[in-house]
């Protein structure tokens, strides 16, 4: 049975950075990092903006050149899928029956995809952006003449596949099936500028809109019948609802958790000598009063992977990172910091009639997150405030002529 001290199951932002952040802090034991799929290590943002626009191949959103995890004497294996955990064994079993001892466990399996329950939710030419070969899908199919797609969901994913989809030529519609798009993750000043913008792009969003079903002819969609029976013709549909976290065979151990595993502020999960790290891993956020979150980014995830690398090599520091995220649109770059949850109360900088504003999220008079479209010089300082949850008078806040740092 193969061994190693240290296995990393998931090989996306957070399972790399947690092998090179150990080499960094020194581990010199065995590391193995596992991924179920047949590419190495890659960054996953470009997915749905550079590469879906071939922009960027994919050798250019590689996290590292193939070679250099053999040369770090990191053991990377491709297409391993672990099934099962016994911890009592510190021991894995893969989909092909295989199995692996580990002296400790690194948990960064990130999310699949949450996908349509209706009927004809498995048509081909129905496509989640997850991974490279839905992307690969995806763009065979732009080559193959389709023209009219659907995006199911107006969450960031939605949107910049949208944008993507209109530089290409295509007729685009996007279907939220709430008041707004980005509604669980912004206010509503950001959410109109967007919908603006789309529109002003082409893009046909709809609001409230129901999914009922989706149509084919027999094997391949062809429609996307809306409640009420409106049928919106479609030669591919993509769906960004949402993921799933990956953590059954943890769950199936005994971890803690839910809506992901649970861990402490050093990322252990409930499991003696496993760690979870970024999408998966749920975690008491203080820059969201504490509340149980899982945070779905590539800061969370590179920073959950210097935290259990830490903690594992000696050096335990708590988890305390300043949450930031990013979406680029069109011609538009969307920069948040901090965690809008909760807020009472936005104030607007700038008019995003001139595509450079800034929305500054409150909560009980301290401001706890921005959102900055187009101005790097809000999102650098803003960032100082939210850190401070400082208290500032909101007819200051909106001078947008002042800049943010004079205000701390």
């Amino acid at each position: 049975m193969d061994h190693a001290d240290i296995v990393i199951v998931g090989a996306g932002h957070g399972g790399a950075q947690a092998a090179i952040a150990l080499r960094q802090k020194g581990f010199e034991g065995s590391i193995a990092l596992l991924t179920r799929e047949k590419d190495p290590p890659y960054e996953r943002p470009p997915l749905s903006k550079e590469y879906l626009a071939r922009d960027k191949p994919f050798e250019r959103i590689m996290i590292r050149p193939e070679a250099f995890w053999a040369d770090k004497g990191i053991d990377l294996q491709l297409g391993r899928a672990v099934v099962a955990i016994d911890p009592a064994a510190h021991s894995l079993a893969f989909a092909d029956d295989a199995a692996m001892t580990y002296g400790t466990l690194v948990w960064a399996a990130g999310g699949d995809p949450r996908r349509l329950s209706c009927p004809g939710a498995d048509l081909a030419g129905v496509h989640a952006i997850r991974n490279k070969p839905d992307v690969d899908r995806l763009m065979a199919e732009l080559d193959a003449g389709a023209k009219r797609a659907v995006v199911i969901g107006g969450g960031y994913i939605g949107l910049e596949a949208a944008a993507v989809l209109r530089k290409l030529g295509c007729e685009v519609t996007v279907l939220e099936a709430l008041e707004r798009v980005l509604s669980r993750v912004a206010g509503e000043e950001l959410s109109t500028f967007y919908q603006d913008v789309h529109r002003e792009a082409g893009v046909d969003i709809r609001l409230g809109a129901m999914v009922e079903a989706l149509e084919g002819d027999g094997s391949k969609v062809t429609g996307v019948r809306l409640e009420g029976g409106e049928v919106l013709p479609a030669d591919l549909v993509i769906v960004g609802i949402g993921i799933v976290p990956s953590i059954g065979p943890l769950i199936a151990a005994g971890a803690s958790g839910s809506n992901g595993v649970d861990v402490d502020e050093f990322c252990r999960t409930s499991l003696e000598d496993v760690y979870a790290i970024g999408d998966c891993a749920a975690h008491a956020n203080g820059f969201a009063d504490g509340a149980v979150i899982r945070l779905e980014s590539v800061q969370n995830a590179n920073d959950m992977a210097t935290t259990a690398a830490l903690s594992i090599t000696g050096d335990p520091k708590p988890y305390a990172a300043t949450p930031w995220f990013w979406s680029n649109q069109y011609d538009l770059r969307l920069q948040t910091v901090g965690i809008s949850m909760g807020y009472d109360h936005t104030v607007l900088r700038g008019d995003p009639g001139e595509r450079s504003f800034s929305v500054v999220y409150l909560k009980d008079g301290r401001v706890i997150a921005l959102d900055c479209v187009n101005r790097t010089k809000d999102y650098v300082q803003g960032r100082k405030l939210v850190e401070a949850r400082s208290m500032i008078d909101p007819e200051e806040l909106a001078d947008a002529e002042k800049q943010l740092k004079e205000m701390l």
